[in-house]
């Protein structure tokens, strides 16, 4: 599992990349006219506040639980992660979208186009830095899974939108790249225009299936589920317990709580069970450091 350390780092880095990315991008798309390279540096630009929000995010989600927010800040997290899904597929996306079809009504001629080559060069070269600090994270946390169960099943939302953004930005560079090398080539900034485009639907795309994934934590999901398989597993292997009727478990940000049912052990009095409870939940809280919070009911059936 990711932890916040981790993603800070990823965040970091991709925030250094993309304001150096911005800079360039927009000095070539003054200099050469192109639509897809200033689709490119807005959408640079929105990936550098996306970056702050999502900073702002994790201070947030670490504000200590009160009596009017008894749980903590910790989902605060997903909601600025969301935002930021609904910024890329606004800025970026249909303002990329917007540009290109503006492009095909009116194209115009590249100016400098080596020029535009060039930024696009260095910035698949950091991107592809950030994209590789990301993905070193993102391995972490995977283990032995795919890339795309990891995507559906992760709760690290800050961790998923960085990989959302850093995909489709080295995916937007790229194509920017074979738009203006098209226009070269054929003179017909028309390609230019239809990589414009290209860049915007491409955003789009990216943005909703982030959108979907953080959507599912914001409505309240679990913990990962291996994780809670392990955690049960835990749970019925304590020798207090005689089987674990039920558990249910809510992904607060970096925290969890867990709410248990079980058949406990018999005891000879009442304050033996609670002893026993209370070591069963020490134990979980020191396997599980995630665990802020603990419910256990001891109980009979479900």
């Amino acid at each position: 599992m990711s932890g916040p350390a981790n993603s800070l780092k990823a965040i970091l880095l991709a925030l250094g990349a993309n304001f150096a990315i911005f800079v360039s991008k927009l000095a070539a798309a003054i200099f050469t006219g192109s639509g897809a390279m200033l689709a490119e540096a807005i959408h640079s630009l929105a990936d550098c506040g996306n970056q702050l929000l999502l900073l702002l995010g994790m201070r947030q989600a670490r504000r200590a639980p009160s009596e009017e927010y008894p749980l903590g800040w910790g989902r605060a997290l997903y909601f600025w992660s969301f935002l930021v899904a609904i910024l890329l597929f606004s800025v970026g996306g249909m303002f990329s979208i917007y540009e290109g079809v503006h492009k095909l009504n009116d194209p115009e001629p590249l100016q400098r186009p080596w020029l535009a080559v060039g930024v696009l060069l260095f910035g698949i070269v950091m991107e592809g830095i950030s994209m590789h600090g990301c993905m070193q994270e993102v391995n972490k946390a995977r283990g032995d899974r795919g890339l795309m169960a990891w995507f559906h099943q992760t709760r690290s939302s800050e961790l998923l939108v960085i990989f959302g953004e850093d995909f489709a930005a080295l995916l937007g560079l790229m194509l920017a790249l074979l738009a203006i090398g098209a226009t070269m080539i054929t003179g017909n900034p028309v390609f230019d225009a239809l990589g414009t485009v290209g860049i915007g639907i491409l955003l789009v795309v990216v943005a909703v299936a982030v959108a979907v994934e953080v959507k599912a934590l914001l409505i309240g999901q679990g913990i990962e589920p291996r994780r809670r398989e392990e955690m049960l597993a835990f749970l019925n292997a304590q020798p207090e317990v005689e089987v674990v009727l039920n558990l249910i478990t809510l992904q607060m940000g970096p925290d969890v709580m867990v709410a248990t049912k079980a058949r406990m052990v018999p005891t000879a009095d009442n304050r033996t069970l609670i002893q026993n409870v209370n070591r069963v939940e020490e134990a979980l809280k020191s396997q599980f450091p995630d665990v802020m919070w603990s419910f256990f009911e001891p109980d009979l059936v479900d």
